[in-house]
């Protein structure tokens, strides 16, 4: 096992690093920018080294100084959590360049998997079903009219680098393709450093599904069931659940087999998501996959007892999976809410601020991944999330009310900081979310957001 963990990280995952690294007694190290000084992770680790400014450029995604900073602390692992260096191939290799073990999949399949287009070339070698579309970059404006003629309207245009919702552009007519060709294509050079797109049929009334997959050294690779991340707003996930409401046994186990034979595939060692799109009447496509946890873990984690994190860190350290696949059994629903620090009134803008106070909610069945406290900042310089409310219950129902129950209690003010509570409460009380009828356009057709 590790001697120590750098997390190079902030907010509530990183918090949550420094949680699972306590309980395997591995000592942490944590990561800060200037404005993070006052941080709950910078206070909870057993050690912390700034790493500069905080523009994210300069702290965060500073590679030279992330490396420092663990050989200064003598940290022999990194957890690089989600978003930030989570998923650069190259920030991998220069950990390994350093003797500093990288919790997380290898960086050539890291490298695969983030080129969408190179993951879907795969997958469709590996026998996955994908929506009809291209596996390679589309190269010029001519081509992008050609395929969509080809595949039918309305087609998506992604960026091959995307993710966290940003690089897509969906097309209903030829000349919304040529739009949105042309932006994608600038907003990805912008955003990713990679201009590269692809096309694929876009289908407006679909669920997204993915499954939790977990993967050993020693070729054992488990699912832990699926997640419905179906409440989107353009394209970025609010509130999950696990599991899904659309998929029975027969379902789950056959998109179960699906998922792992795609990880199998690849070769894919560590925490990973396979994500796919379930039609209305039960036909599913591999879509992406990601590879690092999850801003949604805990509710896989509070319906099947596993925790992922900590499974991480112990197959990065070359054990094998402690449990096998007849091992992962479902019990209950869950429910998470991402309460961020936007106003949804104002077009979801953010609203940093100092809170005035934070009181979390409490009870059975109730969960909060939060790195805020009352008086702590919530700065504008990244991720305005605020905290994780997870509700658990024996069924959906009763998760749903719980979770009804615990937005009540918690309590987020400062000035001028608005939130995302009020938004999720009227999700949970709106009927065709009751009902389970939930798609990726659901805010649009019910709530007209």
């Amino acid at each position: 096992m590790f001697a120590k963990i750098l997390v190079a990280n902030r907010g509530e995952i990183a918090v949550r690093i420094i949680r699972a690294c306590r309980e395997l007694d591995i000592p942490s190290v944590a990561v800060y920018s200037t404005a993070d000084a006052e941080s709950s992770h910078v206070a909870m680790a057993d050690e912390a080294v700034c790493i500069g400014s905080p523009a994210a450029r300069r702290s965060y995604l500073n590679i030279p100084n992330v490396i420092a900073a663990a050989l200064k602390a003598g940290a022999d692992a990194i957890h690089p959590g989600y978003g930030f260096l989570s998923e650069d191939p190259y920030f991998a290799e220069i950990c390994a360049g350093n003797g500093i073990a990288f919790i997380g999949p290898a960086p050539q399949v890291m490298e695969a998997v983030g080129d969408k287009a190179t993951a879907r070339r795969l997958m469709a070698e590996a026998g996955l079903p994908l929506l009809p579309g291209t596996t390679e970059p589309v190269t010029s404006l001519d081509a992008a009219m050609a395929i969509a003629e080809r595949i039918g309207y309305p087609a998506v245009v992604k960026a091959v680098a995307g993710g966290g919702g940003r690089g897509i552009a969906v097309a209903y007519s030829p000349a919304e393709l040529r739009r949105a060709y042309q932006a994608t294509r600038s907003s990805a050079q912008a955003v990713f450093g990679d201009s590269r797109v692809y096309l694929e049929r876009y289908l407006p009334t679909v669920r997204h599904i993915e499954f939790q997959i977990l993967a050993d050294a020693h070729g054992n690779v488990v699912h832990l069931g699926e997640r419905d991340c179906s409440v989107q707003r353009r394209h970025q996930k609010l509130l999950e659940e696990a599991p899904s409401p659309a998929l029975d046994a027969d379902l789950r186990a056959e998109m179960g087999e699906v998922a792992l034979r795609g990880a199998k595939a690849l070769g894919y060692q560590g925490a990973g998501t396979m994500e796919f799109l379930l039609d209305e009447d039960g036909s599913y496509w591999f879509m992406e996959m990601n590879a690092r946890i999850q801003v949604e873990h805990p509710i896989t984690e509070m319906v099947t007892g596993v925790d992922l994190v900590q499974e991480q860190i112990r197959v990065a350290a070359g054990e094998r999976l402690g449990l096998e696949q007849s091992d992962v059994l479902l019990r209950g629903h869950a429910l998470e809410a991402r309460i961020n620090a936007e106003d949804p009134d104002r077009e979801f803008t953010p609203t940093p601020g100092r809170l005035a106070e934070f009181r979390a909610p409490g009870g059975p069945g109730v969960r909060v991944d939060s790195h805020c406290e009352a008086g702590g900042q919530i700065p504008p310089y990244y991720d305005s999330l605020i905290a994780k409310v997870i509700a658990w219950a024996p069924d959906r129902a009763a998760a749903l009310a719980r979770m009804r129950r615990a937005l009540g209690e918690l309590r987020v003010e400062g000035p001028g900081v608005r939130t995302t509570i009020p938004f999720h409460q009227r999700v949970l009380t709106d009927a065709a979310f009751q009902r389970g009828d939930v798609w990726t356009n659901f805010l649009t057709v019910r709530l007209g957001m």
